[in-house]
């Protein structure tokens, strides 16, 4: 396969561009649903102009449909798509940044989905998309899974599916509710999960930042050590990645603790502990819910971010060495491989 794409890189580059331009366009529309051209166009950094010649030639294939509110891709688009999805991941470099991601922090799987998640709600879903998979793939019969808060981690949960019963299973917040969205705190997203796949359920009531009088009541609270003793058994875990000074503002910590974390320069946030470039915990939050010693014991911990942005927040995380699975977009492994010098032999063509 990639002998057969350096043959066509270099013999036909323009057919491969347009390829790769068309397929994007496709799998834009396809994750979007329902899109109108202003709105793609501003996604795909396009003009109008380019944009509309394209559609109007993929309307004429049969591949998208437009209607009142936007365009839509037809069955044959999808069709389409799906075929061209092997191919497309070969000729976008996919596998080359997964590949050199993996052996670099020496992780089980690196998924990397083509885009960026931060710009565009299509992409952010294709990631989420891709996480259901690798979770549907590790989950075993009578499994405790516990999963943190954020907006990636909704969209894992809007779109989990599974091919066979857990019901067996039980979802847990891998911590208190952060204040923030309901629908982005932990708790939501457990119970999202767990309905979605027909599993079980448990919730842990407490805020995400507490002090430590409030930390030492609550843990001899008989339903709190309950719900600590089912989150503390988690063989998988599903967390993202943030960045820590804007994890420390959407938490609401005090104005001391922001000047400690950017003194002992931390730059990433995963299950409340904060982290510098070199991967080292340099801070941690007083909370409830899954502590280092469950994490490093759990069999599958599954990191899920995306965006250029989270590059660096990612690669601490990274460099921390306890996660087994990343699944990350196109902007942040490029991001990663930078920052760790790493080399790329085919990487995405060029635009």
């Amino acid at each position: 396969m990639r002998e057969w794409l350096e043959i066509n890189k270099r013999l036909l580059p323009d057919l491969l561009e347009l390829l790769k331009k068309r397929y994007t366009i496709l799998h834009e529309i396809m994750m979007s649903d329902i899109i109108g051209r202003r709105t793609l166009a501003s996604s795909l950094q396009m003009t109008e102009r380019v944009l509309r010649a394209e559609t109007d030639l993929l309307k004429a294939q049969g591949l998208i449909e437009t209607e009142t509110a936007g365009m839509r891709i037809s069955e044959e688009g999808r069709k389409l798509v799906t075929q061209l999805e092997p191919l497309m991941r070969e000729l976008l470099g996919m596998r080359h940044l997964e590949d050199a991601i993996r052996e670099e922090f020496g992780l089980k799987q690196v998924i990397v989905v083509p885009g960026d998640s931060e710009l565009s709600s299509a992409v952010k879903q294709e990631l989420g998309k891709a996480a259901c998979e690798v979770l549907d793939r590790v989950m075993g019969k009578d499994d405790v899974i516990a999963v943190t808060g954020g907006s990636t981690l909704a969209a894992v949960a809007d779109q989990l599916t599974s091919s066979v019963s857990r019901k067996g299973n039980w979802f847990v917040p891998a911590r208190g509710g952060l204040g923030e969205s309901l629908e982005y705190q932990a708790n939501t997203i457990a119970s999202m999960m767990a309905k979605r796949v027909g599993a079980q359920y448990r919730l842990l009531h407490v805020p995400d930042l507490i002090s430590e009088e409030a930390y030492q009541s609550l843990k001899q609270e008989p339903n709190i050590k309950d719900i600590l003793h089912v989150i503390r058994q988690a063989r998988i875990v599903v967390h993202g990645i943030g960045d820590a000074l804007v994890m420390a503002r959407r938490r609401h910590v005090d104005q001391a603790t922001v000047q400690q974390l950017r003194d002992v320069e931390a730059i990433a946030e995963a299950y409340s502990y904060y982290f510098d470039r070199q991967g080292q915990v340099v801070h941690t939050m007083l909370t409830l819910g899954l502590r280092m010693e469950d994490i490093s014991q759990a069999e599958a911990v599954i990191a899920v971010a995306g965006g250029k942005g989270k590059g660096e927040a990612i690669t601490a995380v990274l460099r921390f060495g306890h996660e087994d699975i990343l699944v990350t977009d196109e902007v942040a492994a490029n991001e990663i491989v930078q920052i760790c010098g790493l080399d790329v032999p085919m990487g995405r063509l060029e635009q």
